[in-house]
């Protein structure tokens, strides 16, 4: 049996092909596996997995490779393994249902599925024998084995019942409430109810960023001026940044601390993690001038450009590992005292054992020698203990950095997942741009940009749709994977970020094209709302349970996200259709978002959009006296305000999106050869000016 029959090797997937020599029978998810299933009357066992995910490493070493366990497995079930980033459409739908039998979700998933793919049981992790107060895998397999020869009833039963509760999980049917907002108050007070002064951040252990709602909290407090929705986001900003979760070294965030104090971290670092966040310091820094949050957004582009992105074609990584091997848990971002002292001076040990807390006691378990960078004291603090001046403690806290980076740099790194994914990249050029914008890096606008180009040469196709993958690693021919809301929401937001960017007219035309395909493939015309998928005849398993995602799961909700493209699209393009899609798909949730607090973020964002008149500020002319009205009209950040620069030769009503064409192009001569800017609100504009404070007056008064 063994290795032959696992089909795993035609996957280009890099989960599924990290499991290519074990004994189990593996399949691909497809009509295939299900066919076999029916054909043998062989209940499936269904995990889903990602190739960051510690516990699925763990469960694969433990039970997978185990040729003992192999052999109950391939004699009882027809096996299906699935990357959770690949197929985030079977992934969230049997989420749904394990959530509903067990109580909780997560990775590794497991599954137990009739031979058309409907659950009757599941879980999480399993251990290999009885322990942790679980049942030991071997136990639930033959259990499960029997379930299905000796009561297939109630299984099929069971099946039932939760098939409902996916469809159920987040479908809301019917226009059931009015879109106000006093909503968005309710969502920012829940947040805010959920607060964590002390440590920043939102309830206890374990800690989420949650940069949609910090996005919000940003925006409103901007906004209203409210000190409790300013300090919940620039307290967990400057927290976060300071705690482990933060890699103090390269830069960048891991995916989630387990303490309250952000301190130990999973140490997975994901692309759209890395993205929202990039936006939260960008905005932080835009609204509240402040320069630690500039800071770390520069880091985390650092970095992004030197680990994470393919710099000749355009694209960014998915993913890279918490870890090397099973055996170790972050030693690749951890450090002992000796591991430390033996690469810096004792100058550089004494500022930088206090800076970054390298006690001889560290924070890991499994190593309790080993420690987590991450920041109690500030540079003045630590001069104070170390009797030195600031500048002379910087200057040793600098070159410490330098020297434990490059020794860090000579560890055998984490593997990174090279996938292309057309959502990520999405949310990855749009956080570019903005900090391009906000902080005027040109080679970032410029990558940002390459990138773009590559997700809509590759990714879409106007008869196909939009592809979820762009591209595998090592150029590896996968199958293709069809886009989900997500991508074409996060997509068209991109593209229209690039349109802003630089007044290219085709970016705009191209997200006028994926905004219609979004709305003929995903939108549901009888009760308004997107599902995440196309409907498709003889969907296998799940698939044919129709869902609308509303939840942000850590990437913003897809249906939210969708509405707020639509609006922006809308504010351009002048035409109705958007802005009504948008206000169903809103109006559709807004009897039940409330009760999803921290997770309703990108909601309360969309429906500022919706019930704020759009502010567009238009600069026109070229050189510094353009760069400095740009300045002034980027400070701030306000959800429903974009800036455009434009060059004088691109203000034509070729050019222009129809809703500026009808103002703008009878303006340049107004200009007399100097740079000027233009308010506009909804349809109407102000008089235009070259001054830069009367810019920033007529930006209060909307």
């Amino acid at each position: 049996m063994g290795h032959a029959e696992n089909s795993l090797d035609l996957a280009a997937s890099s989960y599924l092909r990290s499991a290519v020599h074990q004994p189990v029978n593996w399949h691909q998810w497809g009509a295939e596996a299900f066919e076999r299933a029916k054909r043998e009357d062989k209940p499936v066992l269904l995990d889903i997995g990602a190739v960051w995910c510690h516990w699925c490493h763990v469960m694969d070493r433990e039970s997978y490779e185990d040729p003992e366990l192999a052999a109950i497995v391939n004699e009882h079930f027809v096996a299906i393994k699935v990357d959770r980033d690949e197929r985030p459409d079977v992934d969230s739908r049997y989420q749904a249902a394990v959530q509903a039998i067990s109580g909780q979700g997560g990775w590794p998933l497991t599954a137990f599925l009739t031979p058309d793919g409907r659950p009757y049981f599941g879980g999480t992790y399993f251990p290999r024998g009885d322990r942790y107060g679980r049942p030991g895998f071997e136990r639930v397999l033959l259990t499960m084995a029997d379930v299905w020869k000796t009561r297939r009833e109630e299984a099929l039963e069971s099946a039932d019942s939760v098939f409902a509760a996916i469809e159920h999980g987040e479908s809301f049917s019917g226009r059931a409430g009015s879109l106000s907002p006093e909503i968005v108050d309710k969502i920012l007070a829940s947040a805010v109810g959920q607060f964590d002064p002390r440590n920043g951040g939102f309830g206890s252990q374990p800690k989420f960023p949650h940069p949609a709602m910090l996005d919000l909290l940003i925006d409103a407090a901007g906004r209203t001026g409210d000190e409790a929705m300013r300090q919940a986001a620039t307290i967990t900003l400057a927290k976060m940044a300071c705690g482990g979760i933060y890699d103090q070294l390269a830069g960048g965030f891991h995916r989630y601390s387990t303490d309250e104090r952000w301190v130990v971290p999973h140490f997975e670092k994901m692309l759209y993690d890395n993205a929202g966040l990039l936006a939260n310091y960008v905005h932080a820094f835009q609204s509240f001038a402040d320069a630690n949050a500039a800071q770390v957004a520069r880091d985390i582009i650092r970095w992004l450009d030197e680990v994470m992105t393919d710099r000749e074609r355009g694209g960014f990584y998915a993913s890279q590992d918490a870890d090397l091997s099973l055996d170790d848990d972050g030693d690749y971002f951890t450090w002992t005292r000796d591991e430390a002292a033996a690469v810096l001076t004792p100058d550089e040990m004494a500022v930088a054992g206090p800076y970054w807390d390298i006690g001889e006691l560290g924070d890991m378990h499994h190593n309790p020698a080993k420690n987590v960078l991450h920041r109690k004291f500030s540079v003045e603090e630590v001069a104070k203990q170390a009797e030195r001046s600031p500048d002379e403690t910087m200057a040793l806290l600098r070159t410490a950095h330098e020297k434990l980076l490059a020794a860090r740099l000579t560890r055998p790194t984490p593997y990174i997942d090279r996938t292309i994914y057309t959502s990520w990249n999405a949310m990855a050029v749009s956080a570019y741009l903005e900090a391009a914008k906000v902080l005027q890096l040109h080679d970032v606008r410029e990558f940002a940009l390459k990138t773009l180009d590559r997700l809509l040469a590759e990714g879409w196709n106007p008869d196909a749709g939009l592809a979820h993958v762009v591209a595998y690693p090592d150029s590896a021919p996968g199958q293709r994977v069809a886009g989900v809301l997500d991508d074409y929401a996060f997509l068209m937001l991109a593209l229209l970020d690039g349109w802003e960017a630089t007044g290219d007219r085709r970016y705009y035309d191209a997200a006028t094209e994926i905004g219609e395909a979004m709305a003929a493939r995903l939108y549901d015309k009888e009760e308004g709302g997107f599902f995440d998928t196309e409907h498709a005849e003889g969907a296998l398993g799940v698939l044919a349970a129709r869902r609308k995602p509303l939840q942000d799961t850590p990437t913003p909700a897809g249906n939210p996200s969708a509405a707020i493209a639509l609006l922006r699209l809308e504010a351009l393009s002048g035409g109705e259709d958007f802005r009504k899609m948008a206000h169903e798909t809103l109006e559709s949730f807004a009897a039940i978002v409330e009760h999803i607090g921290l997770y309703a973020g990108t909601y309360g964002l969309a429906l500022e959009l919706l019930l704020l008149a759009p502010a567009q500020v238009v600069v026109i002319g070229a050189g510094q006296e353009a760069r400095k009205l740009a300045a002034m009209a980027t400070a701030r950040h306000a959800v429903n305000k974009s800036v455009i620069v434009l060059r004088p030769e691109q203000v034509t009503a070729e050019n222009l999106p129809p809703a500026l064409a009808e103002t703008l192009p009878n303006l340049p001569e107004l200009g007399g050869g100097k740079p000027f800017a233009v308010v506009c609100r909804g349809m109407s504009c102000l008089p235009p000016t070259d001054n830069s404070e009367t810019l920033l007056e007529s930006l209060r008064e909307i």
